[in-house]
């Protein structure tokens, strides 16, 4: 029988994965919308970046990918972006907002 993941356990498996430019997790920074987990071990992580044509994108999602699968029980981890609703600022933590130094 396959080991039940949950999302806290992702959401913590991806607060490893850092933005390389702004240096702040991708959970802090707002990035994830949303998981998928099903039975089976697969993993769909729903998610945007702080700007469409962001030249990074690549690499959060090989960082997305490696971190989540390392998570007993995952057998398969996808990661979907979405540009709808965009990503601003007010979708950061409060952590987020002090360690960029972003009072907006």
């Amino acid at each position: 029988m396959a080991t039940q993941i949950d999302d806290e356990q992702v959401i913590e498996a991806l607060r490893l994965v850092y933005d390389p430019e702004l240096g702040v997790n991708i959970v802090d920074l707002g990035l994830v919308y949303g998981l998928d987990i099903d039975d089976g071990g697969n993993i769909e992580v729903i998610m945007t970046l702080t700007s469409m044509g962001c030249p990074l994108g690549p690499v959060i999602e090989r960082d997305v990918k490696s971190v989540v699968g390392t998570l007993p029980g995952v057998k398969n981890t996808k990661m979907t972006l979405t540009f709808t609703p965009p990503w601003d600022p007010s979708r950061m933590t409060e952590d987020a907002r002090m360690e960029l130094g972003y009072w907006g």
